[in-house]
């Protein structure tokens, strides 16, 4: 993406695209200037005067980008304070909105878009067609072809996470040679042990269980899991727990479901988890993630070291520990 829009609002309700767009904002940003500083913001925390004191002129110039995710919670002052912003923005700002859609928070999208927002508009696919299509457009991105039995057993094995399959493909254009990725290749990396170990791991570090956790990261990496799958699963988990956390209390049943997109038995287990966690903890498990993620992905030498010592991280961020 060159020369982003000044203001730019994402709309859509699969988080992994949104995630996807808002880098590719911050991506074109950086690119032409490094130093550039990012301000990651959550809706439902940004204080009215937030927006203008980050968006006031630097005395050195210095660019930023301003992303707010969850927009839909803003409140009703701070949409009003966007809104004007968004008609006259800053020359050295980029500010990033991120919308589920839905009515909640409309006067924000209708607003934005009417000052001249630019939108991209990300589409969950609900349909098994709709994510072969996400597979084929995966292997493209990674400079390689997956053949249609391929990608259908890529799609059994890990599932309808688009983050999952996303990082499986990635795998797989990094581990297999040739342009062409086949079912052979599929059936060498993915035979359904993949998002069970991963996300056992997961629950087992973000629950405390540091001893259990590490055992179970070595034996899966030890039979062959991708490390870049077991970082997925963490940071799925850690996802999970946040999205529970932030969700208003005065949601139950099938309208908490629907909030945060997880099935009812999920979130059960998520509320329990949740009782050794406060916002820093998660805070600096999630950065402790994404520092594992870019290790196992080739900026460290040991991805098994990057793993472990994301668990430790995980498990000392618990509260009162």
């Amino acid at each position: 993406m060159a020369n982003p829009a000044p203001v730019t609002l994402v709309v859509g309700d699969e988080e992994f695209l949104a995630d996807r767009a808002v880098a590719s904002v911050v991506t074109a940003v950086r690119a032409a200037d490094p130093e550039t500083e990012v301000h990651d913001l959550v809706g439902g925390r940004v204080e009215p005067g937030e927006l203008t004191t980050l968006t006031s002129p630097s005395l050195f110039g210095d660019r930023s980008i301003v992303v707010i995710r969850a927009a839909q919670d803003l409140p009703k002052d701070v949409i009003t304070e966007i809104v004007k912003y968004a008609a006259h923005p800053a020359d050295d700002t980029v500010l990033v909105l991120t919308h589920p859609g839905g009515v909640k928070g409309k006067a924000l999208v209708d607003g934005v878009k009417k000052a001249g927002a630019e939108v991209i508009t990300v589409a969950k696919p609900t349909k098994a067609g709709e994510r072969l299509d996400f597979i084929r457009a995966e292997a493209r991105r990674a400079g390689r072809t997956i053949s249609p039995p391929a990608a259908q057993a890529l799609l059994d094995a890990v599932g309808s996470d688009l983050r999952e399959l996303a990082a499986a493909c990635d795998q797989l254009a990094f581990d297999t040679p040739g342009k062409s990725i086949d079912e052979a290749a599929v059936a060498r990396y993915y035979r359904g042990r993949a998002e069970v170990s991963g996300f056992t791991i997961a629950d087992l570090a973000i629950e405390g269980k540091l001893g259990e956790a590490l055992e179970q990261l070595r034996w899966a990496l030890a039979t062959g899991v991708a490390p870049v799958l077991l970082v997925s699963a963490l940071a799925t988990g850690l996802r999970s727990l946040a999205k529970v956390g932030d969700a208003p209390r005065n949601l139950r049943g099938g309208q908490l479901a629907s909030h945060v997109g997880m099935p009812p038995w999920k979130i059960d287990r998520v509320k329990r988890q949740l009782g050794g966690w406060g916002p820093e903890g998660i805070s600096a498990a999630v950065q402790a993630v994404a520092s594992a993620d870019e290790q196992v992905k080739g900026a460290g030498a040991d991805p098994a070291y990057a793993l472990e010592r994301a668990v430790h991280v995980i498990v000392a961020s618990r509260t009162g520990r």
